[in-house]
C-alpha cells in the first residue's frame, strides 16, 4: 500500500468561512490567539485544509508557519477530511499483540487506502489509534461509535461490506 493521501478538494461554504472570519476578528491581537481559532475553525469545518489555514495566518497576520506548526503538533487536531465513516484501528498494546497490524493491513487492502487517508468517495476514512479501551476484546477496530473485537483480517470484509 503506498504512503499517499487522498486529495480531497476544499468545500467550505461561504458561510463557513463568514464563521471563520467572525472568530478570528474575536482574537485578533491576543496573545496566544491560534490554538482557539484553529479549535474554532475544526469545529466550523470538520478538518484544517491548507485553505483554512492560510485564512487564519492572513487573518491573525502570523505566519502560515506558525498555524501549520500547531494543526500538525497537537493529536486534536486533523489536517485531512474524515469519511462518512470512520474507521480507527486500535494499535496500543494489547490489541497489538493479538495482531492489530494485519487487522489494519486488512482494512487497507479492502478499502485502498494508507492510514490517515480518506476514500475517493467520502465514505470511509481510516486512522490507526493508541488505545480505544477495550483491552479485553483485542484486537479490536471502531466504526463511528461501533465497536468491533476479536477480529481476525479475515473478519474485516464483512464488516465494512455493512456500511458499503
Amino acid at each position: 500500500m503506498p504512503n499517499c493521501k487522498t486529495v480531497v478538494p476544499y468545500a467550505g461554504t461561504k458561510e463557513q468561512e463568514d464563521r471563520l472570519r467572525k472568530v478570528i476578528t474575536q482574537h485578533k491581537g491576543q496573545p496566544g490567539a491560534t490554538m482557539p481559532v484553529l479549535q474554532a475553525a475544526q469545529e466550523i469545518f470538520g478538518y484544517l485544509p491548507e485553505e483554512v489555514q492560510i485564512m487564519i495566518a492572513e487573518g491573525l497576520d502570523i505566519p502560515l508557519t506558525e498555524v501549520y506548526g500547531v494543526a500538525s503538533f497537537y493529536a486534536q487536531f486533523t489536517l485531512n477530511p474524515k469519511g462518512k465513516y470512520r474507521i480507527s484501528v486500535c494499535l496500543g498494546t494489547a490489541c497489538y499483540v493479538k495482531g492489530a497490524s494485519d487487522v489494519l493491513a486488512a482494512v487497507e487492502r479492502h478499502l485502498k487506502v494508507a492510514p490517515g487517508s480518506i476514500t475517493p468517495d467520502g465514505k470511509f476514512s481510516l486512522d490507526a489509534c493508541r488505545c480505544i479501551g477495550a483491552c479485553g476484546l483485542a484486537p479490536v477496530m471502531m466504526i463511528n461509535n461501533d465497536v468491533y473485537g476479536r477480529l481476525t483480517p479475515d473478519k474485516v470484509a464483512d464488516i465494512l461490506d455493512k456500511y458499503e
